[in-house]
């Protein structure tokens, strides 16, 4: 019997295994912090500082204070907490909210829910043909002065083009509207160095635990909790914090920003080479986003005349997992908004997210296999 091919792991933007950093903090913090860290016993103080270090690591790494920062559920819920918080303090200052056109699904569905909820309204910022904001469409967003919050990606979670957010702070500053950033998909290649009020990470996307969100806002933010009321103590966290998952998503953030030039470097290097070597051993292939200023680890391309979840599938056949569809919504397979606002090729689009650890080796053999998969898929439409 033939022995299967072996499987290389090409969707690392989603999720990467956990850091043996974090790993080795989680084990650590699940014996000696799993109490209360609100509780003055022993056991209880104990908690509370590894809480109060993985706070302060977390803040160094991001550029802002400690007492900024609150660990999450998830980086969706930072995103959510972060948006629906500043539409709430700012509800004086205006009634909309403000995005570009490519951000997240959680930014999105955000904003739904306080347009339903609380009678804000959405204005939608253009975006060009490289999924970078318009700068000039983003100041006539803000001249009416009815802006409460305005949201852009640091880096798009699809494409990998990174936002100019010194511009967009420049021009919201002329109308002192905050601007969350959705940071998810950019803090283990870049940290957090662009002017923010309030922004948002997700700990599994550089190797720390699932269910671990970092939500960070500004100490002048005019952010106002959009939850009920929690007798907790912390404003803007909701119950009980995972003290175990924090302390090793902080390990795992220091780590892996610590190694971010290098791998940065040499992960670039790699999607450089997919981004020529595709469309020119891949007829009718559509690569998409900034070919420089972008995440180093992203390639989003579309091929014509097939589905993108046949190419996921054989693909996954032949030893290689990538992405399909949109970034934030595959499991519905509706066109991917993202491209859509670009102008770009919605059909039978994927997404290769490579991770620190994957070798020139795996980029030959994907290389090599890609070819003949996309002409296969091709035939059995009578192409």
């Amino acid at each position: 019997m033939p022995s299967s091919p072996p499987w290389t792991d090409l969707d690392s933007a989603s999720t990467r295994p956990l850091h043996p950093a974090a790993r080795e903090a989680l084990l650590l913090a699940h014996e000696h912090g799993y109490a209360d860290p609100r509780r003055l016993h022993h056991a209880g103080r104990r908690a509370r500082q590894l809480l109060d270090n993985a706070r302060e690591v977390v803040a160094a790494c991001l550029g802002a204070r400690p007492d900024e920062i609150t660990f999450t559920g998830s980086g969706t819920e930072a995103v959510h907490r972060g948006l629906l918080g500043l539409a709430r303090g700012r509800r004086r200052a205006g009634p909309v909210i403000a995005h570009s056109a490519v951000e997240h699904s959680a930014v999105l569905h955000a904003a739904d829910f306080s347009a339903a909820e609380h009678g804000t309204t959405t204005r939608v910022v253009d975006v060009d043909a490289q999924g970078r904001i318009d700068l000039a469409a983003l100041e006539a967003a803000l001249a009416p002065r009815d802006v409460a919050v305005l949201a852009v990606q640091s880096a798009n979670h699809e494409v990998g083009t990174v936002q100019p957010l010194a511009a967009v702070a420049d021009a919201a500053a002329h109308g002192d509207v905050p601007v969350l950033v959705d940071a998810c998909a950019s803090v283990p290649w870049q940290g957090l160095g662009a002017p923010w009020t309030v922004a948002a990470a997700s700990a599994h996307k550089w190797g720390g635990p699932s269910g671990v969100g970092v939500l960070a806002v500004r100490k002048h933010a005019r952010w106002r909790d959009p939850s009920p009321a929690d007798d907790r103590g912390d404003r803007r966290a909701l119950g009980f914090e995972d003290v175990p998952g924090a302390f090793a998503a902080a390990a795992a953030l220091q780590a892996v920003l610590a190694e971010a030039d290098e791998t940065g470097r040499r992960v670039a290097a790699l999607v450089d080479r997919l981004r020529a070597e595709v469309p020119r051993l891949v007829p009718d292939v559509d690569v998409v986003g900034d070919p420089v200023e972008r995440l180093p680890h992203l390639l989003t391309f579309s091929c014509l005349y097939v589905e993108g979840e046949a190419l996921v599938t054989a693909l996954d056949r032949a030893g290689f997992g990538i992405g399909s569809g949109s970034a934030c919504t595959a499991s519905t397979h509706e066109p991917s908004h993202v491209l859509a606002a670009m102008g770009a090729l919605t059909h039978g689009n994927v997404r290769l997210s490579l991770h620190p650890g994957t070798t020139d080796d795996e980029v030959d053999r994907f290389l090599a296999v890609l070819p003949g998969v996309v002409a296969r898929l091709r035939a059995e439409v009578g192409l």
